[in-house]
């Protein structure tokens, strides 16, 4: 069966291009999210996010009445649901949101419909929503109890997009896809084929889930040994950089780059859901992941010391007096994305801690969060003339092409920036 309304919970990363994509398709989509602003946003042909090219798809299929953006839950044929799968300490899965997804899609579900969990999950989530959506809905039948013959069809799809390159992947990028049957994969496989022109590789959906928890684990172990790497040099008083690109002319190895920490709504937070289901066995993972949280601590260290330094030799300076410069406040280059970044992070300690106000360089954000707010947001060429400590956090493009930081000044690259 060919659907025609598609209806998407969650407008936000991953959401609103997909919901954009599938509209450029010629499909009549409905985007859902709960902040009315966004809606109002969207709906006026705009974009919340930095995205390269979402605003100009969103503009087109919003004037061509393909998407249309509302805070309530409409009938469609088909529901994809990405909505956040944040962790509560100490880093237990937190499924709030797909719940409440699940429960406000569930009043509207009729026969033959499809529901798609694109929210990164922990193995068995795709099965709890399935059984949040039967209880709500007594009079259909789901796949725990009817198998093939279900009246609604289920199933996990996870995104597997870069930030600042998501409409490309979205069509380029294989998927994979994990029904709760055969039928239920069949017909997500079908609808992801509108646009998808990598290959739709069909699991079950608890390999799903766990395929794409793989993939960040994977990723963040490598990270882990960069960043274990770059700690290790500094006492040795050698370029972790340069190291790591001579180490990767050998045929056979290929090391990641460090920066400040791991960030982001994926890594960051993936292989924790690993960890709580297996915490005796995943050993190397919940020690990547320590590694890679210790590592903004590790940075603030660094930056104390130089104030420590400054201060010693620049008697007519006070802690108070000190000017330090944070150049880059996202999880990684080029984007606005701030979610689990170690740089904000990083950031908000040194405020803290220090007591001084910070000039904040972050060129893809118009206004700081709130808890920052007593700080300067700035660009790097007022940070430059008026800070003596520099603290390189994100290799941002607007700081690739910076002037060459005068030798009086103290920097601390934990992003790469001078490695350029």
């Amino acid at each position: 069966m060919s659907v025609e309304q598609i209806c998407v919970i969650g407008l936000g990363y991953i959401g609103l291009p997909t919901a954009a994509i599938f509209a450029s398709r010629k499909k009549q989509v409905i985007g859902v999210d709960i902040n009315p602003h966004t809606v109002d946003i969207i709906n006026r042909g705009a974009v919340h996010i930095v995205e390269p090219e979402l605003e100009q798809l969103v503009h087109a299929v919003i004037t061509q009445g393909y998407l249309r953006a509302t805070t309530t839950v409409e009938p469609a044929q088909a529901f994809l649901i990405a909505v956040p799968t944040p962790f509560k300490d100490p880093h237990e899965p937190d499924l709030s949101y797909i719940r409440a997804a699940a429960e406000a899609l569930a009043p509207v579900l009729k026969k033959r419909d499809l529901v798609i969990l694109e929210s990164t999950s922990p193995v068995g989530t795709t099965e709890r929503m399935a059984q949040w959506l039967a209880r709500a809905r007594p009079d259909l039948s789901f796949p725990a109890t009817h198998g093939e013959a279900s009246d609604i069809r289920v199933a996990h799809c996870p995104e597997r997009v870069l930030p600042g390159h998501v409409l490309r992947e979205l069509v380029s990028n294989d998927r994979i896809i994990g029904g709760l049957t055969p039928a239920c994969s069949a017909a997500a496989a079908q609808l992801y084929q509108t646009f998808v022109e990598g290959q739709c590789l069909v699991t079950d959906a608890r390999t799903a889930e766990m395929c794409k928890l793989t993939e960040n684990s994977f990723r963040d172990v490598n990270i882990a040994f960069a960043n274990e790497l770059s700690m290790i040099c500094a006492p040795l008083k050698i370029n972790p950089w340069e190291l790591i690109r001579l180490a990767n002319h050998h045929p056979r190895v290929n090391i990641l780059q460090p920066g400040p920490g791991v960030g982001g709504h994926c890594i960051a937070v993936d292989p924790w859901f690993i960890v709580s289901q297996a915490p005796e066995l995943a050993r190397l993972i919940r020690t990547a992941r320590e590694v890679n949280d210790y590592k903004p601590q590790w940075v603030i260290q660094q930056v104390k010391l130089a104030l420590a330094t400054l201060l010693l030799k620049r008697t007519d300076l006070s802690a108070g007096s000190v000017q330090i410069a944070c150049y880059g406040l996202a999880f990684k280059a080029d984007i606005d994305d701030l979610r689990e970044s170690p740089a904000l992070c990083i950031a908000r300690q040194l405020g803290q801690e220090l007591g001084v106000r910070l000039l904040l360089v972050e060129p893809n954000i118009e206004a700081l969060p709130a808890d920052l707010s007593m700080h300067a947001l700035t660009d790097a060429a007022d940070a430059l003339e008026r800070a003596q400590i520099h603290v390189l956090l994100v290799r941002h493009r607007e700081f690739m092409s910076m002037p060459a930081l005068r030798d009086d000044l103290l920097v601390i690259d934990a992003g790469g920036v001078l490695a350029a």
